[in-house]
């Protein structure tokens, strides 16, 4: 519960300080910070998928090499 109240109370804040009519109005200030990040949060987020990518392939074969063994057990 209160973590609801508290999500509530940052986006409410959030709101409040991007309107561009309100005292504060960051709005600019945070779409600068916003292009400025982008490229480096999408190459983590590229970096991320390389390695599931490659987990998964990694998975995949060993998964293969178990049904292998088991069908040639029996």
């Amino acid at each position: 519960m209160i973590s609801i109240i508290l999500g509530l109370i940052f986006i409410a804040f959030t709101v409040f300080s991007v309107l561009p009519m309100g005292p504060l109005a960051w709005g600019p200030d945070v779409i600068s910070f916003l292009k400025g990040c982008l490229p480096v949060f999408a190459a983590f987020v590229g970096l991320i998928c390389l390695f599931i990518g490659a987990a998964d392939i990694k998975d995949k074969k060993e998964s293969e090499k178990e049904e292998a063994e088991s069908k040639k057990e029996e």
